[in-house]
């Protein structure tokens, strides 16, 4: 009873007693810095995280005879992989943290380029974007595909008017798996001979084949099925990974019955 009567005594001088001042109170006000300031802070940074490297993480080309075909880039894991060809022009894909030669791992994908490592130095991989077969503004529209041609992804040069055949095709488009993690995704392809079957099918070097008639490549079995797709009367849809793009390629062989 006596905790009772002090808890409640404790509480009538809460509520009679007066409130003593506060002190210098003043409201919450947005600190809002000068011009200069807002310039400065602006021009370090970069929405688009385009920022330079700095000194110290400048990479250099490297001086190995690779070629960077594609990447592909995974935002979320912060991983990829990448189709790098050898001094003999031999294709592979390779994930981060594979051995792409003896001493050599994939160490980073970006973008435009990959980042390996060389004996403990990092050392950059881009990708060759000097092709000299980007369309020329103005030139005349090419003629639509007669009965006898084949209707590609990309139109065949006037002077190749002739039709391909299954042995042409066979004979001038090499054909090899792109693996990942042990698995098949899909169809490198790379041109054989003159190379003249391989671009007036719509191909180019380092284009792979995820796709067959909607059907996407996952074994040895769909590389077959591919090769024994290619007969006279054939019609074949291809979804093609080229570079960072997904394109579209049909092709129909005549039937010469």
């Amino acid at each position: 009873m006596l905790a009772l009567a002090v808890q409640i005594a404790r509480l009538f001088w809460v509520m009679l007693a007066p409130a003593g001042a506060f002190g210098d109170w003043r409201p919450f006000e947005p600190a809002i810095p000068g011009a200069q300031a807002r310039s400065a802070l602006f021009a370090s940074f970069d929405p688009f995280y385009r920022q330079l490297p700095a000194a110290g993480d400048v990479q250099t080309v490297t001086s190995l005879p690779f070629r960077l075909y594609g990447i592909r880039l995974n935002e979320s894991s912060g991983l990829g992989s990448a189709i790098i060809a050898d001094e003999a022009g031999l294709q592979s894909a390779f994930a981060v943290g594979e051995e792409i030669a003896p001493g050599v791992i994939l160490k980073a994908v970006s973008f435009d380029h990959v980042t390996i490592s060389r004996g403990g130095v990092d050392e950059a991989l881009y990708i060759d974007q000097s092709g000299g077969d980007a369309p020329v503004v103005g030139s005349a529209p090419a003629a639509p595909p007669t009965p006898d041609q084949p209707m590609l992804g990309n139109p065949a040069p006037a002077a190749m008017s002739d039709s391909l055949s299954p042995q042409a095709l066979l004979s001038g488009v090499a054909l090899a798996p792109r693996t990942e993690k042990g698995a098949i995704t899909g169809v490198v392809l790379s041109p054989q001979g003159a190379g003249d079957i391989f671009a007036r099918a719509g191909f180019r070097p380092g284009d792979i084949v995820a796709q067959i008639n909607g059907n996407p490549i996952r074994s040895a079995e769909d590389i077959v099925a591919l090769k024994s797709a290619i007969r006279p009367g054939a019609r074949l849809s291809l979804m093609v990974e080229r570079g960072a793009a997904t394109v579209p390629i049909a092709i129909i062989i005549p039937d010469n019955k």
